[in-house]
């Protein structure tokens, strides 16, 4: 059975920094692309960041860009999400989300909110 299990959200001062973690079981971790997606409350999915299942190649959304990093230990069957200079604009709920090819995610997490405020 396949499960994400997101953790690592919360509330957070702007400018502050969080580390999400997404742990994964019921597949093989290290052969699939991984992507963190994010909902802002009252607003459509925006995906942040993903990364080959080395994380030799990764992507981050402009918004994100030189703040988040996304890596993985595959070896613990994690994902990660560092989060750092928060702006407010990043609150929301974040998913991790397992690529299932040609621009499909196929199985996701339940997600875990990240709030950003002072």
């Amino acid at each position: 059975q396949v499960q994400l299990v997101e953790s690592g959200g919360g509330l957070v001062q702007p400018g502050g920094s969080l580390r999400l973690s997404c742990a994964v079981s019921g597949f093989p971790f290290g052969a699939f692309w991984m992507y963190w997606v994010r909902q802002v409350p009252g607003k459509g999915f925006e995906w942040v960041s993903y990364g080959n299942p080395r994380s030799t190649t990764t992507y981050h959304h402009d918004s994100v860009k030189g703040r988040f990093t996304i890596s993985r230990d595959n070896a613990k069957n994690t994902l990660y999400l560092q989060m750092n200079s928060l702006k407010e604009e990043d609150t929301a709920v974040y998913f991790c989300a397992r690529s299932g090819g040609y621009n499909s995610l196929d199985y996701w997490g339940k997600g875990t909110l990240v709030t950003v405020s002072s």
